[in-house]
């Protein structure tokens, strides 16, 4: 298909992101005509041109063409001050320029590669080398269009869940089974806030969460059933959640963990006790359970970081809490509270 944009009409232009789509600036009619030619039998490629060299940049915003043939001399146009023109805009930043020439200078080709330009050919080119070139640089060029739209589409993601649950920085460091934060974006995330709270000598606090019995419930409904069960403690961990700051995490099996930077060991303390009565509200049967229910175990420790010291005494002091918790009955907080 072809559209000449210098009619005065604005054409609708239905935009399909993937497809290779060619832009011809050009002045001489003849050579559009043979370009057109060269392409026509292509399914997979959009021809448009422009003759108007003072409407090109305009065109080629509304079109997002994925290669750009860009003739050099027009009357009272320069092509190399175009392909800077491209270059300046946002949208055509990145897009492939292929410079169409009537001369084969190495003058004009380092000059044309010095402004930006991708390629260059003497016109009218061989019809097997453009279509070649064409499909060269419009599949990178879509390669990038299609990690891009891939990029928005993680952020978007990424800003639901967090309306639904809590802020995710990064959506590739996501537990794939619950949707929360992975023991990769955990140990990231404990860090960075360890090393803060270390500058502002601040309290940080860390729960140790553990489904009880676990093992039972999996022997009970199955695996199904127990990839169920981890997706409820999840979402139950992440909606007691209240700041933007505050992180829950899978921390491996049926062992969950929640950061709460600037938080001291009542205010940790009281975010552990929401847990497990949030947890017990779901009254999911584990009839192997003393319980009855699915219950939660945790371990709290709330450290203000001193020089020297590491995230990993944090995470020790938690542990031997949660090992208390589970000893001392489950479904419980058992809290360590140091000041180092």
């Amino acid at each position: 298909m072809s559209q000449d944009f210098t009619a005065g009409a604005e054409p609708e232009i239905t935009l399909t992101p993937f497809k290779v789509r060619v832009l011809l600036v050009d002045d001489q009619l003849l050579v559009i005509e043979a370009v057109r030619r060269m392409v026509a039998d292509q399914p997979d490629i959009e021809f448009h041109f422009v003759t108007d060299p003072a409407r090109a940049e305009e065109c080629a915003v509304r079109l997002q063409p994925t290669v750009i043939l860009q003739d050099l001399m027009m009357p009272g146009w320069d092509g190399f001050d175009l392909i800077r023109s491209y270059r300046a805009q946002p949208d055509l930043k990145h897009v492939p320029v292929i410079v169409l020439s009537a001369k084969e200078e190495p003058a004009s080709k380092a000059h044309g590669f010095a402004v930006g330009a991708n390629d260059y050919l003497v016109k009218v080119p061989d019809r097997l080398e453009l279509l070649a070139r064409i499909r060269y640089h419009s599949g990178a060029y879509i390669s990038r269009l299609q990690r891009d739209e891939a990029f928005r589409f993680l952020r978007e993601s990424q800003k639901n869940l967090a309306e639904a649950n809590i802020e995710l920085h990064k959506l590739a460091a996501l537990d794939s089974l619950t949707g929360i934060a992975n023991r990769r974006r955990f140990d990231e995330t404990l860090l960075q806030e360890w090393q803060r709270a270390q500058r502002e000598r601040r309290p940080l606090s860390l729960l140790l969460c553990d489904i009880d019995c676990f093992k039972m419930y999996n022997d009970t409904f199955g695996h199904l059933g127990g990839d169920l069960c981890l997706k409820k403690t999840a979402a139950v961990l992440t909606a007691c959640l209240k700041r933007p700051a505050d992180l829950a995490a899978r921390y491996g099996g049926e062992e969950f963990a929640i950061v709460l930077p600037d938080t001291d060991a009542p205010g940790a303390r009281i975010v552990a006790e929401e847990c497990l009565r949030s947890l017990m509200k779901l009254k999911m049967d584990n009839p192997q359970s003393v319980h009855g229910i699915v219950t939660l175990s945790i371990g709290v420790a709330t450290l203000v970081p001193a020089p020297g010291t590491a995230p990993s005494h944090l995470v020790e002091g938690a542990d031997r809490a949660l090992y208390a918790a589970k000893g001392e009955g489950r479904n419980r907080a058992v809290s360590v509270a140091q000041l180092l």
